[in-house]
């Protein structure tokens, strides 16, 4: 069996449908949509609706980590387009969902990410779309299991769960082969973004699991450029499978 995972899509359409060339089927780790793109001010949901020059500001105030003001700006550009805000914003993350479902190849397994839009999945699923959150797969002989989504943080991303819910989750998952999560463990290297110089968020709930249960792997994205991409917790390999909206190539799993 081969399968290709990709995890932090971030609107790379492109990338995304030769994603499952020669593979048996795509994993997906969620982050489909791009809101705001570090790398190209004119990309994203937040550029498509005030241009790149905001786009700018508003990716300079969150570097600086001057997040409450981030978060004053971007309310403040979403009021004066008048009506329903949140409508304007839904409109355009529909439009990136259309294209990112009608790319992804089939079949795929999916789960979502922190900065995804749960609700907004059903209508753009094709038939050989799984979507899978605190859930098992059987592929070729092995358990798969997935837990999607992040914990709650400063960035208030639309997809973040409190540590009790993410936790049951897990739970409810139980022993598998292979973890397939949006999240890394709780384990420093994994959690620290070299570019971003900050730490993201991991869960111990996570981590515990793993020393706990031992699948073959722990496969997860959420952080672009990590520390390390590859810890051994005992016998488990936790693997970050790559920012793909930057690469445009998925990790490869054989067995």
């Amino acid at each position: 069996m081969r399968v290709h995972v990709v995890s932090d899509v971030h609107g790379r359409t492109d990338a995304l449908a030769d994603a499952g060339d020669g593979a048996d089927a795509v994993f997906c780790l969620g982050d489909l949509l791009q809101f705001l793109d570090y790398a190209d001010s004119g990309r994203g949901i937040f550029a498509e609706l005030f241009g790149a020059s905001q786009a700018s500001k508003l990716i300079a105030l969150r570097t600086a980590q001057r997040f409450d003001e981030a978060r004053a700006f971007s309310t403040s550009l979403m009021a004066s387009l008048g009506g329903d805000p949140a409508e304007h914003f839904r409109a355009a993350a529909a439009r990136q969902y259309a294209a990112l479902f009608a790319a992804l190849p089939e079949p795929a397994y999916l789960t979502y990410g922190n900065v995804d839009l749960p609700g907004m999945w059903a209508a753009n699923l094709r038939p050989g779309h799984r979507v899978l959150d605190g859930e098992r797969a059987e592929l070729g002989g092995w358990t798969f299991g997935f837990v999607g989504g992040g914990l709650r943080s400063r960035y208030r991303t639309p997809y973040e769960l409190d540590d009790e819910t993410y936790a049951a989750k897990i739970e409810a998952v139980g022993e598998v082969d292979v973890l397939c999560t949006h999240i890394p463990p709780a384990v420093p290297e994994l959690l620290y973004d070299t570019v971003a110089r900050r730490l993201e968020r991991g869960s111990e709930m996570l981590l515990a699991a793993v020393r706990k249960t031992q699948p073959r792997l722990a496969l997860f994205g959420h952080v672009h450029q990590p520390l390390a991409r590859r810890v051994r917790v005992g016998r488990t390999e936790c693997v970050n499978v790559g920012h793909f909206a930057a690469t445009g190539t998925p990790y490869v799993l054989e067995w």
